[in-house]
């Protein structure tokens, strides 16, 4: 019988009729219960601290890790070999790719600019643009990006996808820079890896149009922070952020008063079903596991 740490009673719930699986429940701020040292299966909890991942290095028998989160940054080369680390693909998603359309849409109706106008008490009837019919990049072609195709296209708006590697549908990112100047939109959904860390840059930003739109659904650090200011306060571009670099965001901070920015405190994801679907996730992931087969959602750093 294999026994799985899980981080909360709903997650021992979601595992109860698996065969060959044994759930036990631990509280990150505790010490193990007993039987953990048998443990090899770690589920950490939705954000995990260093806390969490040090646990790891306490389990002997430990053959795999399994993320409720899409980003697995902060285990990615924390494991020692023979640990398997999957991740929760499939489980965020759709409300990632929600926030995606619902950014577009308040940035191109100028819905901030109407809130603010309703608390003054003025009347600011004008007219604004549209996201039907754009031109929008999407850096990053997995989960994320399959749900936000098609929540994009009845607006009918064109989509371009990039990828790590080319493929059927797909540009390579070798490709992007030549790509950037032909779209209204870029939304970049990569995990953050060595290589996609400082991927938006001061050259990726300019390769972008006069008044297009940068969308930062992934993590804070693949975007420059300084060369995306010097870029806001000139007024060229327009960005909509849901992670920053640092994170959380200071008070202060420059990002607070960036002319042309809407700022979400990464709330993509953060829905009443997350954790339900997450859960989900786990299991499937799991079974797999329990059957000597490989999760299919075994990170590859890649993207």
């Amino acid at each position: 019988m294999t026994v799985v740490l899980v981080p909360h009673p709903r997650a021992a719930d979601a595992l109860a009729d698996l065969p060959n699986l044994r759930p036990l429940v631990y509280d990150p701020a505790k010490p193990l219960p007993a039987g953990a040292e048998e443990a090899e299966v770690l589920v950490p909890p939705f954000l995990a601290t260093g806390r969490v991942v040090e646990l790891a290095e306490q389990l002997p028998n430990l053959k795999l890790v399994q993320l409720l989160t899409a980003g697995a940054e902060a285990w990615i080369g924390k494991l020692r070999d023979g640990v398997l680390l999957s991740d929760g693909k499939g489980a965020h998603g759709g409300a990632t790719a929600e926030w995606v359309v619902a950014v577009l849409l308040a940035v191109y109706r100028e819905l901030p600019g109407f809130v603010q106008a309703q608390e003054r008490g003025e009347w600011t009837q004008h007219i604004t643009d549209e996201l039907g019919g754009k031109r929008v990049l999407i850096v990053g072609a997995g989960d994320v990006a399959e749900n936000l195709v098609r929540r994009l296209e009845p607006f009918e708006v064109t989509i371009t996808l990039v990828g790590r590697r080319q493929r059927e549908g797909v540009h390579g990112i070798d490709e992007v820079h030549d790509l950037l100047p032909q779209h209204d939109v870029c939304v970049v959904i990569v995990p953050l890896t060595d290589e996609t860390r400082g991927l938006v840059d001061k050259d990726f930003l300019a390769a972008m149009p006069d008044g297009a739109v940068l969308v930062n659904g992934a993590r804070g650090p693949v975007a420059d922070t300084d060369a995306l200011l010097a870029e806001l306060r000139s007024g060229r571009l327009r960005a909509a952020l849901d992670v920053t670099d640092p994170e959380p965001l200071p008070a202060g901070h420059p990002l607070w008063e960036a002319p042309g920015l809407l700022l979400t405190p990464h709330v993509g994801g953060s829905v009443p079903a997350a954790m339900s679907r997450a859960f989900r996730v786990m299991r499937e992931q799991l079974g797999y596991f329990a059957r000597g087969e490989e999760p299919p959602n075994v990170v590859r750093n890649g993207y």
